[in-house]
């Protein structure tokens, strides 16, 4: 499960906007303008580059797995869990079962 966020999903995303516009000026790098930004809004540089690359992620513009193709893969990674536990438990149920079956028939 992903760990909860420490920051507010308006606030990522007007730090996003803020990089990219800061990139798009000539001249404008992605390192100096989330330092700018961190610094203007109180969030560490490389948290920033990491929601920037996400976000062009998401959008398209960079390779890698999208945030919803992240989060339908842990669903499903879950959903195998559930079932792996719940075969387990129901194996143990039915062996349990037939050992009580067993012993009915010994009497």
């Amino acid at each position: 499960m992903a760990a909860p966020q420490k920051y507010p999903d308006e606030i990522r995303e007007r730090a996003v906007r803020m990089v990219r516009d800061i990139k798009a000026e000539p001249g404008g790098s992605a390192k100096g303008a989330c330092r700018r930004v961190g610094d203007q809004l109180g969030i560490n540089p490389e948290t920033l580059q990491g929601w920037v690359n996400q976000a062009e992620i998401d959008d398209g513009d960079r390779p890698g797995v999208s945030t919803g193709r992240a989060q339908a893969v842990e669903a499903f990674a879950s959903m195998s869990s559930l079932n792996t536990s719940e075969g387990f438990f129901q194996s143990k149920i039915l062996r349990g079962r037939s050992l009580m079956s067993l012993a009915i028939m010994a009497r």
